[in-house]
């Protein structure tokens, strides 16, 4: 394939995942947090916080289209694996359509990580990235999750959330304590990115 058959190529590929992200976030907008999938300065910017080169293992929690994911494997070791959970059998179709052997994905709850874990033979994870928006779903069910994530990091993991409102920081502070955070403007809508590490909670 020539350079420009290959730019023709991610283009489509890139316009699709818009309308596929659009159509998901109209059909449950509680469980999408954006109307367009993250821009790759975004991506950059989780990427860095995560520093996903040194895992073994990667979980993804809403992974959408599979932008964040792709970038993620394109950093992710040879031998580590990614695990996506997404709620949305649509997006999970569209994931299962990445080749790349180090990719598990799986249609479920992220609050039920421990058991999805444990059910594939996974270690603990040394990264969560998570781009579920924690400000549109039920107090409750926020806690559920971020205790899951606690409970299951490697005792060094790290905890790497992306949103446009700070209910995520309010969440997670009483079980990770206070995050770090950067703002990324080159998106729509600009987003924070938050990282906590398991050890300094």
């Amino acid at each position: 394939m020539n350079e420009k058959s290959l730019s023709s190529t991610v283009t489509e590929s890139r316009e699709t995942n818009r309308l596929a992200f659009f159509a998901g976030f109209l059909r449950n907008p509680q469980e999408v947090g954006s109307v367009i999938p993250s821009s790759r300065f975004l991506e950059q910017r989780i990427l860095d916080a995560a520093d996903v080169s040194t895992a073994h293992l990667v979980v993804e929690l809403g992974p959408g289209t599979g932008g964040t994911t792709r970038a993620i494997l394109r950093n992710l070791p040879r031998d580590s694996k990614l695990l996506t959970i997404d709620m949305s059998p649509d997006f999970i179709d569209l994931l299962n359509g990445i080749e790349d052997s180090r990719l598990i994905n799986h249609l479920g709850s992220a609050e039920d990580l421990g058991r999805i874990l444990k059910d594939r033979n996974l270690g603990a994870p040394d990264v969560v990235i998570s781009g579920i928006p924690f400000s549109t779903m039920p107090k409750q069910v926020g806690q559920n999750i971020v205790k899951a994530i606690r409970e299951n990091l490697s005792d060094s993991g790290r905890f790497i959330a992306y949103q446009f409102r700070d209910e995520v920081a309010k969440i997670t502070q009483p079980f990770m304590g206070k995050a770090e955070s950067r703002l990324e403007l080159r998106n729509i809508p600009p987003m924070r990115v938050y990282r906590w590490d398991k050890e300094k909670a």
